[in-house]
């Protein structure tokens, strides 16, 4: 069958979409902690949460009514990428003195634009698809799967190249690079088609506008359960992207672990998780059908205890590195069974006038508020362990997230019943 240009064309945007992030992501706090910034992590990554929780629907009303979506993916990239090379450039001119303060402020710039442009990308990808005819349902599913391969490229250029003797997962390096791609996708954004401006939404009323009444659903007792405990499991997503890294690196302390792959090359181990994750994505149809939603969602949970408890067990040598192999492995199964179900639980149970705003109070609850709480929570813990005076502290760490992970899967399993479809009205 012969791919459409189209196809491809939309291929690539959502490589380098990922790429960008891919860059730095899994690395940024292993660079921080060489720099004697670790115990910050937490702000860097809690960020992320908090721009989430209002400029994706800022960003989202501009694309709607004001400038055509594929303008505003290019502005929003070309400003991240300026500041992010900024914030690159910053810490090259330190040395070894990058102070909190002006690293913080142009990285915070950097991610408040380019955290929408995830959501613009599928606008802009399903308005593309449409135009040529096909079904966006079916036709970018296999699409979106090369984000997830870029961002495991970028992981691994990270890993292996190293720039004046220093690999790039150990430097400011990570930076400029996501902030070079961030300005190609500025460039290439402005080839995908036009999408139309709905000059009609000035006529919604604020409710309608900023999605404020699909928070009604919080008058459901079942929902409110859901959206509570998607805040709750959404505190687990940023936890290993701030410190995994981090933590294996702490192993190069001991001469006998030191020249291991696993403390060498841990951006490339960490990319199983993400090998994993595409992975997953093709059981999540007959998992859905054998279990249904809720067991699905406790099978999530329950991968989130995994994902930690393997953590802390391991070590970078043979045979407990074996163990962070498994952590990487089942990462796939915590992420996409609870984001993907949850995002259809949403979609099969709301009806159609609130049905896209209700998808963007799940992402609030879990990419937003319970990812933001859940990364300062999460270096509350470990700056009260003390992993970066003594690093043999931190499996207590993770066995207290893994703790967290347990009670939340257990409550849910107790207070959500088993949800009916509900009839699309």
């Amino acid at each position: 069958m012969k791919i459409k240009a189209i196809t491809i064309k939309l291929i690539l945007l959502n490589f380098l979409e990922f790429a960008v992030w891919g860059a730095y992501l899994t690395s940024l706090g292993r660079y921080l902690g060489n720099i004697g910034l670790g115990s910050q992590i937490k702000w860097f990554f809690a960020m992320q949460g908090i721009v989430s929780i209002f400029m994706p629907t800022l960003m989202g009303i501009v694309a709607d009514r004001k400038i055509e979506a594929q303008k505003v993916l290019s502005l929003c990239h070309g400003a991240a990428g300026l500041f992010m090379i900024g914030a690159g450039l910053y810490c090259m001119k330190a040395g070894g003195l990058v102070a909190f303060g002006p690293l913080f402020i142009l990285y915070s710039l950097s991610v408040a634009f380019f955290m929408p442009t995830i959501a613009i990308a599928n606008s802009v990808a399903y308005n593309a698809l449409a135009k040529d005819g096909l079904d966006p349902v079916e036709a970018f599913p296999p699409i979106r799967v090369f984000g997830t391969i870029g961002f495991i490229c970028s992981m691994l250029l990270t890993n292996f190249l190293k720039i004046d003797g220093v690999a790039m997962q150990d430097s400011y390096t990570q930076l400029l690079s996501s902030g070079i791609l961030s300005l190609v996708l500025c460039a290439y954004a402005l080839t995908m088609p036009s999408c139309a401006v709905n000059k009609g939404a000035g006529k919604q009323s604020f409710v309608e506008a900023f999605g404020l009444k699909a928070f009604t659903l919080f008058k459901d007792r079942q929902f409110a359960v859901f959206f509570i405990f998607s805040m709750l499991l959404g505190a687990a997503l940023q936890i290993t992207n701030g410190y995994a890294n981090t933590f294996l690196g702490s192993f190069a302390a001991d001469p006998a672990l030191a020249d291991t792959f696993a403390v060498k090359n841990s951006n490339a181990l960490i990319a199983i998780s993400q090998a994993s994750e595409t992975l997953c994505i093709l059981l999540i149809p007959f998992c859905m059908k054998k279990f249904g939603i809720k067991k699905v969602m406790l099978i999530a949970m329950f991968a989130w205890v995994f994902r930690f408890g393997f953590f802390g067990l391991g070590n970078p040598a043979m045979p407990g590195v074996l163990l962070f192999v498994l952590s990487c492995i089942v990462y796939g199964v915590a992420f996409d069974f609870f984001n993907i179900s949850g995002s259809l639980y949403v979609e099969q149970n709301t009806t159609t006038d609130i049905r896209s705003s209700a998808q963007g109070v799940f992402m609030l609850m879990t990419n937003g508020l319970g990812a933001t709480v859940g990364t300062l929570a999460a270096g509350a813990v470990v700056d009260a362990v003390g992993v970066f005076q003594d690093p043999a502290k931190w499996p207590v760490a993770w066995y207290i997230f893994a703790g967290y992970a347990f009670v939340v899967a257990v409550l849910f399993m107790i207070l959500f019943k088993d949800p009916q479809k509900k009839v699309a009205a």
